[in-house]
């Protein structure tokens, strides 16, 4: 059962469909890591951390070593919102 809620947004949808679509390759490790945020966003191999910089608001997780996913993590509200989805250059 999941400790915290997930809010998938349109516009993150199509930012998720566009990175499956070109690393088909990485769904089952994106679904993992999907999976693990709603049961423990703080699970090892997550790699949770705050950002710095202009998105000192956000966090970051790892799909795998290359790929990220930023999020909008409200502990209080134990809401989690994807906001963006790719290799380190979503940083920018």
């Amino acid at each position: 059962m999941s400790q915290f809620e997930l809010i998938i947004t349109e516009d993150y949808q199509k930012k998720e469909k566009l990175f499956l679509k070109q690393h088909r390759d990485k769904l089952e490790a994106y679904s993992k890591t999907l999976a693990l945020l709603g049961v423990n966003p703080f699970y090892p191999s997550l790699r949770l951390h705050k950002l710095q910089g202009k998105l000192r608001e956000y966090y970051s997780v790892s799909v795998t070593m290359q790929y990220r996913i930023v999020i909008d993590f409200m502990i209080k509200d134990n809401k989690i919102i994807p906001l963006e989805i790719g290799d380190h250059s979503v940083y920018k």
